[in-house]
């Protein structure tokens, strides 16, 4: 608010006495200031990587933690590659200029897409092994793009469980970065310590702590998977770099296929990216629709590269534009659900509800003894946020395009032939988790709250316990 100032009466001129000196001659030019040395571009790398520091210090640090903690959790297993090294033996038989894997190298024969040509048309390999048949990892490849550096300097032998940690401790970090960023854009009303909680929420608070400590080629791509999410999410609010978000969106989804799903979330901030009603928006789109049509266009040039990609390595393996290997799996137990239901039916919603949402842990008196059902845990444990998310007390911008990703992005996982066995908890959830995380940061409850810190203290216990007490494929094999 200005104010107005008050004017005074002019006061009149003095006459010049006669005696007095005449006044001096004013400068001919203001003296300029003293010159300030100008500082060269750059810097030396020395002050650069201070810089850096000094804005990133706290993701930096999260870093440092959660490397640390996954670390030491994952034991023996950090210094040894896990028994389902897939990826590994994808990016090795890639740098030998080969695209499928040599099978008289494999590792195992768990989970392994096998294909056989019968009559000029590709089937599973069914009975005994041929000369012939054609061995594939039977998951999406960006894992393997990912360690194709490592793989070349380590080849066979490189460690998938440490590659796995780095990135587990990589994926906190960017959580944070995602939080920090929401709040300076005004989607959240988070403080930085607040920001902190959920990220450390996000590394031991939920299935993603067991997942980043074991390597193998089902809970690799998870973690990564987790990852890629953040970066995608972060390009993708209200659509600002459309792009970024489909490079990241085309990654996240070659790691893990139901993340295909999120692209929704792109697609709603490109449409109604602004905090009034989505009605108006969408009333004002049908007059001018360009600059979302334009977004959009950029979104799926930036996604098109990869997926091209993927869609001409799938047909070539396995016929098929969207098969990435599962209909070919070699001896499998799920073979029989596959050939009579498909991939994905009805008839398996039931016991995915059932692993995601009704199982409970089981006590045992004789010996006294905790246990799990090894198809899942209920969500309620493993993540018990969950329950403020149903009763948030704010309902911003963001609230309705992160409810819609985590719907249709848990579809596929309810719907699909496996329940993820084995595994401590439904850990098809860690592919919203952060949506529900952020979800939790946009909703208006405290952290400080005891209702929340004592769900916070939970997860964190029930999570601990599975990292201590998960045993799985690893352990089967090779008794670690």
């Amino acid at each position: 608010m200005s104010r107005s100032k008050s004017k005074r009466p002019p006061v009149p001129a003095a006459e010049p006495s006669p005696t007095a000196p005449a006044p001096e001659a004013p400068l001919s030019a203001p003296v300029p200031p003293t010159a300030s040395p100008v500082e060269p571009r750059g810097g030396t790398p020395g002050a650069m990587l201070r810089v850096w520091f000094a804005a990133y210090r706290v993701e930096v640090v999260l870093f440092a933690v959660a490397f640390v903690v996954l670390a030491s959790f994952s034991s023996q297993r950090f210094l040894r590659q896990s028994a389902a090294p897939h990826f590994i033996y994808q990016a090795q038989s890639w740098l030998e200029g080969r695209l499928d894997v040599d099978p008289q190298v494999l590792p195992n024969l768990e989970d392994w897409a096998c294909v056989r040509q019968v009559n000029g048309e590709k089937v599973r390999c069914e009975g005994r092994p041929l000369s012939d048949d054609r061995w594939f990892v039977s998951f999406p490849s960006f894992p393997a793009v990912a360690m194709l550096p490592f793989v070349a300097l380590h080849g066979y032998q490189f460690n998938d469980t440490s590659f796995g940690v780095i990135v587990g401790a990589l994926a906190v970090a960017l959580f944070y970065s995602l939080l920090r960023f929401l709040a300076r854009e005004g989607e959240t009303e988070r403080t930085r310590d607040e920001n902190v909680v959920l990220a450390l929420t996000l590394a031991f608070g939920t299935l993603f702590f067991y997942c980043a400590i074991r390597g193998e080629v089902w809970f690799s791509a998870e973690v990564m998977g987790v990852a890629l999410t953040c970066l995608y999410v972060r390009n993708a609010v209200r659509a600002r770099r459309p792009v970024l978000a489909g490079v990241f969106f085309s990654m996240a989804t070659l790691t893990r296929t139901p993340l295909f799903f999120a692209g929704l979330f792109f697609v709603l901030e490109a449409l109604c990216p602004g905090p009034e009603s989505r009605l108006e928006q969408l009333k004002v789109l049908g007059r001018n629709w360009k600059p979302a049509a334009r977004k959009l266009g950029l979104f799926a040039l930036g996604a098109a590269p990869l997926g091209l990609l993927a869609a001409g390595y799938n047909v070539y393996r396995f016929g098929r534009l969207s098969e990435f290997g599962h209909a070919f799996l070699f001896n499998n137990r799920v073979n029989v659900d596959i050939d009579r239901w498909g991939l994905f039916h009805w008839e398996y919603l039931g016991r995915n509800v059932a692993a995601a949402f009704l199982k409970w842990p089981t006590l045992s008196f004789s010996p006294l003894k905790l246990g799990y059902d090894p198809h899942g845990l209920t969500l309620l444990l493993t993540l018990p946020l969950l329950v403020f998310l149903l009763m948030p007390r704010l309902r911003p911008r963001l609230h309705w395009p992160l409810w819609l990703t985590v719907a249709i992005c848990a579809l596929p996982g309810l719907f699909y032939q496996n329940t993820g066995y084995m595994q401590f908890g439904f850990r098809f959830s860690l592919d919203y988790t952060p949506y529900l995380l952020l979800l939790f940061a946009i909703g208006g409850w405290s952290v400080r709250q005891r209702a929340v810190m004592a769900a916070l203290v939970l997860g964190v216990l029930v999570n601990f316990w599975g990292a201590v007490a998960f045993r799985g494929y690893t352990e089967l094999v090779r008794n670690w």
